[in-house]
C-alpha cells in the first residue's frame, strides 16, 4: 500500500469514543509496524524515506492514540503537573487530548516546571523539568517517530536510555569482557552533561525534517518556570519530558560514535551507559609498566 492511501486509511478510522474499549494491541501492531519500516530504512541510508514514514506514524490516529496513554496512564509521573497545573488527565478527558495531537504542528509548547530532587547517596541536587501534559504527549508522539531512527545508527555497546537495554546489560558487558585476563579500566562521567548541551549542534546532529526541527527547537528554547519567575534556555534539555529523558543522550550517543572508532584502532574496548563511559585495555603482565595513554578530541 502507497503512504498516501495508509494515509487516507488512517483518517478514516472511527472517532474515539469509550477510552476503556479501545482496541490497543491493534494500535500497537499498526504503530509497531510502521517503526519497522523507520528501522530498516535507516539501516539502509535511506533519509527520504525515514523522513516520510516519519510524517506518516505521526498522522497516524494510533500513534496519537498511544502517545496520550504513556503520558496519561503508564508513565510514573502521570499525576504530576506543569506549569498549567493539571495533574492527571481522566479517561474521558483523554479523546480530547488525543484530537490535539491532530494538529500538533499548531501546538505552542509551555514552559517547563522546575523542580529539584536529590541525587541518590548525594547531598546535592538536580533540576527537574516537567512539561504540561499535552507538550508531553506531543514529545511521546515525535519519540515514537524518532526512536526507530536512532536506534538503528547507535553502537551496540551503549546502554543508557535505550529500549530493551539496562544497566544489568552493561554489567553483563563488561564482565564477559574483564572476566578471563586483567585490564585496565579508565572510568569517566561527563559532568552537567544534560545542561550543556548546544542546542544548536543537537538539532545538527538530528538532520530531521523541518517540522520535526521546528518541534524540539521549540522545546528546546521554552524557558524554565521556578516559583512563578521565568528563565530562558540557551544550553542543555530538560530532564523530566517523555522525549528528553531517552533523547538527552542522543547527542553523546552521536559524539561517542567516532570515539569507539577511535578507542577500537587503539585496542581499547569502549562501553556507556548515559554519561558514564569505560574504557578498558588488555596488558600483558611483562608491559605492565607501559601503561597505555590515550588523548582524544571528541568535539
Amino acid at each position: 500500500m502507497s503512504h498516501r492511501k495508509e494515509t487516507e486509511a488512517m483518517g478514516a478510522e472511527q472517532p474515539i469514543e469509550d477510552w476503556t474499549h479501545i482496541p490497543w494491541r491493534k494500535l500497537e501492531r499498526t504503530v509497531y509496524r510502521l517503526q519497522k519500516r523507520i528501522y530498516q530504512a535507516s539501516l539502509r541510508g535511506n533519509d527520504k524515506v525515514v523522513h516520510t514514514l516519519q510524517r506518516l506514524l505521526m498522522k497516524s490516529k494510533a500513534a496519537w492514540t498511544l502517545a496520550v496513554r504513556r503520558v496519561t496512564q503508564d508513565n510514573q509521573g502521570k499525576r504530576t503537573a506543569g506549569v498549567d497545573g493539571v495533574k492527571s488527565v481522566k479517561p474521558a478527558q483523554r479523546p480530547t487530548l488525543v484530537k490535539h495531537l491532530r494538529h500538533h504542528k499548531n501546538i505552542k509548547p509551555q514552559p517547563t516546571r522546575r523542580v529539584w530532587i536529590p541525587k541518590p547517596g548525594k547531598a546535592e541536587k538536580r533540576p527537574l523539568g516537567i512539561p504540561t501534559m499535552l507538550d508531553r504527549a506531543h514529545q511521546c508522539l515525535v519519540k515514537l517517530a524518532l526512536e526507530p531512527e536512532w536506534e538503528a545508527r547507535f553502537e551496540a555497546d551503549s546502554y543508557g536510555f535505550r529500549p530493551g537495554r539496562s544497566a544489568q546489560d552493561a554489567i553483563q558487558a563488561i564482565f564477559i569482557s574483564i572476566g578471563k585476563q586483567p585490564k585496565y579500566v579508565l572510568d569517566a562521567d561527563m559532568a552537567n552533561c544534560f545542561n550543556q548541551i548546544n542546542h544548536e549542534a543537537l538539532l545538527h546532529k538530528l538532520q530531521t525534517f523541518p517540522a520535526m526541527r521546528r518541534a524540539i527547537q521549540a522545546w528546546l528554547k521554552a524557558g524554565v518556570l521556578e516559583e512563578n519567575v521565568f528563565e530562558p534556555t540557551t544550553a542543555g534539555t530538560p530532564q523530566g519530558g517523555p522525549t528528553f529523558v531517552p533523547s538527552s543522550p542522543m547527542l553523546p550517543c552521536m559524539g561517542w560514535h567516532k570515539l569507539s572508532g577511535k578507542a577500537t584502532r587503539a585496542r581499547i574496548d569502549p562501553g556507556w551507559f548515559a554519561t558514564l563511559m569505560i574504557w578498558w585495555c588488555c596488558i600483558e603482565p611483562a608491559q605492565e609498566s607501559n601503561r597505555p595513554k590515550v588523548s582524544w578530541n571528541t568535539g
